[in-house]
């Protein structure tokens, strides 16, 4: 009798299919190539740097929703929740690619020249003068280092890396043994990693997003970039979700009530964006210190200033008032609309971080590296996950409380 069968779930491992994984990798490897080519194929600086802030932005962007995954896997254990059991596979498989992260961490190094005044070599070096010389000077004497920099990346991979493997490697186990005792190792070990990945992923976007203007910072900075990628993921779940209908597939035995919990969290992390994007801004506008006032009046002042506006409506006020709405949560091809809207202006967001530092006060470019980083990294990090998922249940079908998961209602 398969695991399958004792758990009176009815799903067989799932082997896939190349459909998605080949064109996936595919597309990711013309993607990566494309773009490497732009930045070491061209003489320009405009295009090195174009091609350089292209990559980081879609790093940024995948990175985030997989260690987000890997977050909210620690947090559900740590809570011990029930409902998610069902889900909890995909949010697995999605922190499961974290490792290939090492990997494509590389080209940021390598084009981190074009990228951090800071970096030895950097040609952005020449354009910081006088005293905010002296304060650069200071910072990268201290924590700008940049062999402190490849320490700090170690430690955020060798972090993330080690808690999705041994989260998922338990999990998988329990596939096979079930019992209750790998339920209570996961939950033991969940609270005491969580204030680590809290850490790596906070300082690490001082790192890539942050630094990028090296005189400017934000203590809070970390919880928004961590914000995005949480909705992201959120986002990412419920799109999978929604079309994981078929064979082996878990889609199958997910309720409207799963959905109707999504869609609340996408709703509060909407919301919980928000109030840390104004908690920033207020801090930094109260205060007016000269050291910190530029960053902003670049970006709400001049030729940035309608992509701002369009942010605080786009990113929050349309998604806010839509997922309001309890009948558009309960449906959820309507609901996967929505995922993929907020998916789309989270790509804005990382575009309205990390492109001023490019353009300046010349305001919104477009280059087709952007495009190119994006599919290529997305295709990888895509590719490897589903690679991940073969040969494995969609669902944890031997979780002592998977019944109580798929009999959920609403309180």
């Amino acid at each position: 009798m398969t695991p399958a069968a004792e758990a009176s779930v009815p799903l067989e491992r799932y082997t896939g299919t190349p459909k998605l994984m080949v064109p996936a990798f595919g597309l990711g490897a013309l993607g990566l190539l494309a773009t490497l080519a732009g930045f070491f194929a061209s003489s320009d600086a405009y295009a090195k740097g174009a091609a350089a802030h292209s990559y980081l932005l879609a790093f940024v962007y995948w990175v985030g929703i997989s260690v987000a995954f890997l977050i909210m896997v620690a947090i559900f254990h740590t809570a011990k929740a029930k409902w998610l059991i069902v889900l909890r596979r995909t949010m697995e498989t999605g922190a499961s690619a974290v490792p290939v992260f090492i990997l494509l961490i590389i080209p940021v190094i390598l084009m981190a020249g074009y990228l951090y005044p800071w970096w030895p070599g950097s040609p952005l070096r020449a354009a910081i003068t006088g005293l905010e010389s002296e304060h650069l000077s200071h910072k990268e004497h201290g924590y700008l280092n940049w062999k402190f920099t490849l320490v700090r990346h170690v430690i955020y991979f060798v972090v993330w890396a080690f808690a999705a493997w041994k989260l998922r490697g338990l999990s998988l186990k329990q596939d096979a043994e079930g019992g209750l005792d790998l339920t209570v190792r996961m939950r033991r070990f969940s609270p005491g990693i969580l204030p680590f990945l809290a850490l790596t992923i906070t300082f690490a976007s001082f790192d890539w997003l942050m630094s990028l203007t090296p005189l400017w910072q934000s203590t809070i900075f970390g919880v928004y970039y961590f914000a995005g990628s949480f909705l992201a993921a959120f986002c990412i779940l419920t799109i999978a979700t929604t079309n994981a209908r078929g064979k082996d597939l878990y889609g199958n035995v997910v309720t409207p009530a799963h959905f109707h919990n999504l869609g609340k969290l996408m709703l509060a992390f909407t919301a919980f964006w928000a109030y840390i994007a104004f908690s920033q801004f207020m801090l930094v506008w109260i205060a007016n210190i000269p050291e910190e006032a530029p960053w902003y009046g670049l970006r709400i002042f001049g030729a940035w200033k309608p992509m701002s506006i369009a942010l605080f409506f786009g990113h929050f006020v349309l998604p806010f008032f839509v997922l309001l709405s309890r009948n558009l949560k309960l449906q959820p091809r309507k609901l996967s609309v929505v995922a993929v809207y907020l998916l789309a202006i989270h790509a804005v967001d990382l575009y309205w971080l990390i492109w001023p530092a490019l353009t300046g006060t010349n305001g919104p470019t477009f280059h087709w590296t952007l495009i190119t980083a994006f599919l290529g990294v997305g295709g990888i990090a895509v590719g490897f996950a589903l690679m991940n998922a073969r040969n494995n249940y969609t669902m944890p079908v031997k979780d002592p409380y998977i019944a109580e998961s798929l009999r959920y209602v609403q309180p």
